[in-house]
Order: C-alpha cells, then sequence, then structure tokens
C-alpha cells in the first residue's frame, strides 16, 4: 500500500521500449510463430491522463514468414470497491456475524464502512461439463484509508475479501462480475490487514496477514497496537480486547465448484508481516515477502506436498559478496524449528503472552541476546524462557531467528514469483534504506547487509537448487532453496523532482511490490508502489533480452495491487490490476496541475473514496499462437 512507508512509524500501534521474447521452449514452439514483444507505452503527460487508469501499449507478434500482427492492450474495470454487485457492495467491512460495520463518525449519518483499497487477486478455475471453466475471483480489501469525518482507520477495522462469480464472453473472452458475496473469517478469529496472495498449484489461495501487531507492546499496554480497537469492531463487543497473537499468518481459502469458501490459518507458517506466499514447483517449499523494516527471509517446508498444516520453518543468513547492482550475497539457512497448526494453536488458545516466551533485559547483560527486528524497531535483549522455544520460533519468528543469527536487516520485501524453467525466484525490495545501508554506528548490532542507498528499490534473483543443508549441517528436505541473491531490476534516484512532482527515473521501475510472471512470455511482471513515481505503473521486462516495457498506468497517488498474469482462461489471457487509495499523493506535484489532477481523480473515483478491481486484456490467445493462427491487427510500421 502507498501509505505502508509512513505507516511503519506507527508499527508500535500496528504499526517507452520494446521487449521481445521467445514465446515458447524450443522443445514446442510452433514453427510460425517467431517472437513476442511488448511495445511500451510513455508516461502520462496530462492532468487527464495522471488521473485515471489506461494503457496505451501493446503485444507485437513477429512469424518467420515476415509477416506480423499487433495486439493493442487495454484496461478493464471489474468494478470499484464502492460498487454494488448482486446487491453487496464490493468493499464493505463486515463483523463476525457477517453484517457490514458501520462508521458513526459523523453524528446522524451512520454508514457501512467501505474500504477503497483492494489488493490480491485470486483467479480459480473449474472446468465444467460444458469444457468451460466456472470462473471465481477472491478478491483482498487490505484497509480502510480513512473514516467519514477524515480521521485514518487503518487497522482498526477488520478487513475482509471477496468472492465474486465471473462470468466469461465465449467470443471476446470479456470478463463481468454476475455475483459478490464476503469471505467468512468467523472461524479464525477474523481476518488482519490482508496484503498480497497467489493460488496455489492445487487451487487455492493464500492470502495474508501484514504488519503483525507487537505482543511486546500490547502486553505493555493494548492501546499501543490496532489490537483491542479491530477486536472490538469485528465481534462488537465492547469488552473483548483481544490478542496479538491471532494475527499475522498465512490464511488459507479454499472454494468449492458451487462457490462455497472454507479458511484455516497456518499458525506453522510462521507469524509476521506476511505480503504474501508462494509455492514452488514441489508443492511444499513455500518463500514469504516480510514487510516494514528490520524483516527476514523467510522459507518453510511443508512436511507433504500440498498441505500446508505442517512444516520446517527457516530464515535467511545474507553472507554479502558484493554491493554492486542492488548488492549480491551468499545465502545460508538457519532453522527455527519444526511445528504443526495444532502446536501453535495451543499456544493461542490458551492466550499466551510476550512474557511467557521471553524474558528481558535492558542493556548488555551475560545471557541475553541483543537484536533489533521489527514491529518494535527497538533494540531488544531478549532470552527465551526454557521449553519456550517453539513458541518462539513461530509466533515471534523474527526475534527468535535474530536471536540464532539470521539476518534482520531486509527493508520493504514485497512481492515474490517464481521462474521455474531457470529455477528463479524474484523477491522485491521497495526500499534499499535503512539497515539494508552499511551502518556507521558502534551498537554491537549484527550489520550483514552493507549496501549503498537506492530509495528506488530492487528485484532481485535468487538461485534455487537441492541438496542444501543448514546451519547445523542437517540436509533440507527440498529442491528449491534459495543459494544465492543478487540485484536484477535496479531503480534508479533523481537528486531532484522533475516537472511531474517525480523523484525517480520515469523510464525505470520505482519502488517494486507485486510480481508476477509468465514462463510463455519469460516476462516478469512489476506493479509499482512509489512515493518516488506520481503515476504508478506496471512494467514487463524480459529475463532475457533485459528490456523494460511499460503497460499500465494508474491515477496518481494510487498503488498497483492484485498483479496476476494469467495465460490460459479458456484459450483468453489476462494480466489482473487492481488500483487502491487513488489521490493519496506522496510527491510534490507543482500547482496547478495538481489541483487539475486532484478534481479529476475526485470525479474519476468518488472523491477518493473507490478503489478498483480490474484486468489488463488484449493480449494474445496462447492457444491461438499454438495452433499457428494469425490473429490481432496487422502491423504496418
Amino acid at each position: 500500500m502507498k501509505s505502508k512507508k509512513r505507516l511503519l512509524a506507527l508499527a508500535g500501534l500496528a504499526i517507452s521500449m520494446t521487449t521481445v521474447s521467445p514465446v515458447f521452449a524450443a522443445t514446442d514452439k510452433p514453427s510460425s510463430v517467431q517472437s513476442i514483444e511488448f511495445v511500451g507505452m510513455d508516461a502520462p503527460q496530462t492532468a487527464e491522463e495522471m488521473a485515471k487508469a489506461y494503457s496505451t501499449a501493446s503485444v507485437k507478434v513477429t512469424f518467420h514468414d515476415g509477416s506480423s500482427k499487433l495486439y493493442p492492450l487495454s484496461y478493464n474495470t471489474l468494478f470499484k470497491s464502492t460498487d454494488k454487485v448482486g446487491g453487496v457492495t464490493a468493499g464493505v467491512a463486515v463483523d463476525v456475524y457477517g453484517k457490514p460495520i458501520m462508521d458513526t463518525s459523523v453524528p446522524g449519518q451512520p454508514t457501512p464502512f467501505v474500504s477503497d483499497d483492494p489488493d490480491a487477486n485470486g483467479l480459480i478455475q473449474f472446468k465444467d461439463g460444458k469444457d468451460r471453466n466456472s470462473l471465481y475471483l477472491l478478491t483482498n480489501y487490505e484497509y480502510i484509508t480513512r473514516d467519514n469525518s477524515g480521521k485514518s482507520a487503518y487497522g482498526m477495522i477488520p478487513a475482509s475479501i471477496s468472492l465474486t462469480t465471473l462470468k466469461q464472453d465465449e467470443k471476446t473472452g470479456q470478463l463481468s462480475p454476475v455475483e459478490l458475496k464476503k469471505v467468512d473469517f468467523s472461524g479464525v478469529n477474523g481476518l488482519w490487514i490482508p496484503c498480497n496472495g497467489s493460488v496455489t498449484p492445487w487451487n487455492t489461495e493464500l492470502t495474508s496477514e501484514e504488519y503483525e501487531p507487537d505482543a511486546r507492546a500490547f502486553e505493555a499496554n493494548p492501546s499501543n497496537t490496532y489490537v483491542a480497537y479491530f477486536t472490538k469492531n469485528y465481534f462488537q463487543d465492547a469488552s473483548k480486547q483481544g490478542n496479538p497473537y491471532m494475527y499475522g499468518f498465512i490464511p488459507e481459502i479454499s472454494v468449492t465448484k458451487d462457490g462455497k469458501t472454507t479458511v484455516v490459518k497456518h499458525y506453522s507458517m510462521g507469524r509476521f508481516s506476511h505480503e504474501l506466499a508462494k509455492v514452488m514447483p514441489d508443492n511444499k517449499t513455500v518463500y514469504f515477502g516480510d514487510d516494514g523494516s528490520n524483516t527476514m527471509l523467510f522459507m518453510y517446508v511443508a512436511d507433504k506436498p500440498k498441505d500446508l498444516s505442517s512444516g520446517t520453518l527457516y530464515a535467511a543468513k545474507w553472507q554479502q559478496t558484493s554491493d554492486q547492482n542492488g548488492g549480491s550475497a551468499n545465502l545460508k539457512w538457519i532453522k527455527l524449528g519444526h511445528a504443526t497448526d495444532n502446536e501453535i494453536a495451543t499456544y493461542i488458545n490458551r492466550n499466551i503472552k510476550f512474557s511467557d516466551i521471553f524474558e528481558t533485559a535492558e542493556m548488555d547483560t551475560p545471557g541475553f541476546t541483543k537484536i533489533k527486528t521489527y514491529p518494535s524497531g527497538n533494540v531488544e535483549w531478549l532470552k527465551v524462557k526454557p521449553g519456550m522455544e517453539k513458541a518462539a520460533a513461530f509466533l515471534e519468528p523474527r526475534r527468535y531467528g535474530a536471536m540464532l543469527g539470521a539476518t534482520y536487516e531486509f527493508n520493504k520485501m514485497e512481492g515474490v514469483t517464481l521462474n521455474a524453467k531457470d529455477k528463479k525466484l524474484y523477491v522485491a525490495m521497495s526500499y534499499v534504506e535503512k539497515d539494508m545501508l552499511k551502518s556507521t554506528a558502534q551498537d554491537g548490532l549484527q550489520d550483514d547487509i552493507q549496501l549503498p542507498k537506492i530509495s528506488s528499490g530492487v528485484t532481485y534473483a535468487l538461485s534455487l537448487a537441492g541438496g542444501q543443508k543448514d546451519n547445523k549441517q542437517d540436509k533440507i528436505d527440498s529442491q528449491y532453496v534459495a543459494t544465492d541473491m543478487s540485484g536484477f531490476v535496479v531503480g534508479e534516484d533523481m537528486a531532484a523532482a522533475d516537472d511531474k512532482g517525480n523523484t525517480a527515473a520515469v523510464d525505470k521501475v520505482a519502488n517494486p511490490d507485486n510480481l508476477s510472471y509468465s514462463e510463455e512470455l519469460r516476462t516478469l511482471f512489476i506493479g509499482e508502489d512509489s512515493g518516488k513515481h506520481t503515476n504508478n505503473f506496471v512494467w514487463a521486462y524480459n529475463v532475457d533480452t533485459k528490456k523494460l516495457s511499460r503497460i499500465l498506468s494508474l491515477p496518481a497517488g494510487s498503488e498497483a495491487t492484485g498483479l496476476q498474469f494469467n495465460g490460459d482462461v479458456n484459450g483468453f489471457t489476462y494480466i489482473l490490476s487492481n488500483l487502491q487509495h487513488p489521490g493519496d499523493f506522496e510527491t510534490k506535484i507543482p500547482d496547478p496541475l495538481k489541483q487539475e489532477i486532484e478534481k479529476r481523480i475526485n470525479q474519476n473515483f468518488d472523491n477518493k473514496r473507490s478503489g478498483v478491481v480490474g484486468y489488463i486484456s488484449g493480449l494474445p490467445s496462447m492457444q491461438d499462437l499454438m495452433q499457428g493462427n494469425k490473429t490481432g491487427k496487422d502491423d504496418n510500421k
């Protein structure tokens, strides 16, 4: 979310170019198709362009006979978060009973809380008897920016996820919403700040709970976190205080063919600031984004494929080899522990507290380890109480991992996606700042990462391999263990703002967040959450040619969310991409341009109260290309 950067300070309270790509592998490439190119679009120039979501990019397919076809891209709105679909407001916040939570901040004008912040998309498909797909779309509503009085409502109002039944036009592929309902989280005590997510190989969605509340701060005073406010609003019970250890996990949502949903939280996957979870091709190894300052790179290896209810959690050690191009390092893995969901749920259900797990000191003290991690961001001296290692490993994996020597200096670790053919994992680091820089303090704290500042951020590539061992020289039961990490797509900061307010190079990615990858197109898609670009963009980056194409521009002040490439949906191809909090400016747009943009955004997005759920269409059908069909428009360039 775009306001993440400033919200990190409240952690204690929660706290035009062308891409050429081979279409298919050499073994299955049809003889008629030579290459595919993303033909990018210019950055927006006028107030009208800067206040809307649009694409003027295209895809060019070149055939071996020398002819080529152009496929113009366009952005399509499925619905706004304030729209009603089948009688249900898409972004409405609901309580434990499934009823709308009311905003009473303006006396005499109670209205339901409605989110302006749609995030993750998960497209769930089922084959039916007519050889068509039944389509469902899961959409996260990350938070609610403000109440009707204008005060921040972040973290205080329970979040939600909707399940939308989609209709697909058989000839054009156009998608339209038919029915929408809210996913029931009452069995897992509600949903805490769901950010990004992914669809598993077994057709469920792994969503997320980001910015886990600080259990130490809560125990000292519940009002130091959002937990008590969240709990009262969700359960509609002013007497409830809540428990921070209920939140900060990966929920898995299963959808049946007839549109029924069930939810479980995977406590054995660890409690931290989950951006998302991405499953590897073995159906058991999982990597995560851990958003915030002083965070960690975690890996989970399940005991059984397609079953995330028990497994082993690891944290990475960065062993730096270079500080160039965003930095490079070898990765070693520290085993935190093994657990089942039920084991960790037992701790939570007995209302475990921070002081049940750790002893604390206030200065360097024998037997205590000095660390600095999210969510507190403070220097702490900790010792695990006897017999509480498992609780520490899964309820406080960052604090426990830091005590064992794992690297806790990552900053704004966001999206994760997989290039299966090359066995590469891509991880977005939105801002290479803070403790990712070389420390000049003589404070005795760990300083594994020592990089030059890149406020525009870096997307990293990680190599995956089998036969690896952990810090105790025990074999890691996975063929997808990350062995090294290096800068792959690097942003460029500018010394001064341009005439649109941009402080990062406008033709390069700034502050990468959402990531998705197309095996067919050999293309990494990158969505921005930038405080350095006035308009955030979605990019297509070819992993072979290293060429970059801007394919979508979003209204000023909004973030690109819900990015998901879908290459075969009844023969059609879509790039799902949402936008949230339009008009929430972070750059300094000069007047009078700012006033004109703001006026148009208010007109287009219900006075900044509407986010948008949508998709990019117009991409060539992978099915048609495999069959050698020359669809599209003739390219006369």
